[in-house]
């Protein structure tokens, strides 16, 4: 079993920052990518933003520019780094891990998500 803890959301105004924090822990042999989700009510969860542990980055277009994600120092960790935050921003953010179970055996987690309200 894996576990995805987030933290850091919350509300905030519009033109603010916030930074939600991703740590996995439990049965992990290695990560190949993390990344962070959004969902409102009623929508498809979309893609905000993605890490391989190689580095490598991927942006959705709405937030290109203003969100960046990044790894921890601290194993197993993922942040993003969000600024100049619009209120269309407002949705659950989920942390999402694609993870080596064992050597070869690969599976998709979830963190239980994160409140994120930007006030105009």
């Amino acid at each position: 079993q894996v576990q995805l803890v987030e933290s850091g959301g919350g509300l905030v105004q519009a033109g603010g920052s916030l930074r939600l924090s991703c740590a996995a822990s439990g049965s992990i042999f290695s990560i190949n990518a993390m990344g962070w989700y959004r969902q409102a009510p009623g929508k498809q969860r979309e893609l905000v933003a993605s890490i391989t542990w190689g580095g490598s980055t991927n942006y959705a277009d709405s937030v290109k520019g203003r969100f960046t994600i990044s790894r921890g120092n601290a194993k197993n960790t993922v942040y993003l780094q969000m600024n100049s935050l619009k209120p269309e921003d407002t949705d659950v953010y989920y942390c999402n891990a694609d993870i080596n179970v064992l050597a070869g055996i690969r599976y998709t987690w979830w963190g239980q998500g994160t409140q994120v309200t930007v006030s105009s």
